[in-house]
């Protein structure tokens, strides 16, 4: 609906939530299409932290309603933005495939093999 009425600015809220991984991606790639070739203004609300890091040129994370952290994925995608934020550790790493944050969370319960 919003395509068809060609306005300048889509705002979504959380539009890969129920897809499977392919069609998650598929989106995404398609509002970036829509970003570059058309110009359209996309606001939209992610969980998932790698893919907003992937695909968003400027990332807010609020904290209790309010802006904690606001900027490019490589400055805002930290650790402790994580831990302050989520309460969740973590790990960040530069994504091998895109070369954006790449949030790896740390379980409590211990992962390896036993």
């Amino acid at each position: 609906m919003a395509l068809a009425q060609n306005t300048n600015v889509l705002l979504l809220d959380e539009p890969t939530t129920y897809l499977d991984p392919a069609h998650q991606i598929e989106l995404l790639d398609l509002l970036h299409d829509l970003n570059t070739q058309q110009q359209k203004n996309i606001v939209m609300v992610l969980h998932d932290l790698n893919q907003a890091c992937r695909y968003a040129d400027h990332l807010i994370a609020l904290r209790s309603g309010q802006v904690y952290a606001q900027g490019r994925p490589q400055s805002v995608m930290t650790e402790a933005l994580v831990q302050t934020v989520f309460g969740l550790n973590s790990r960040v790493i530069p994504d091998p495939i895109a070369g954006t944050p790449l949030c790896i969370p740390i379980s409590r319960v211990r992962l390896s093999a036993r």
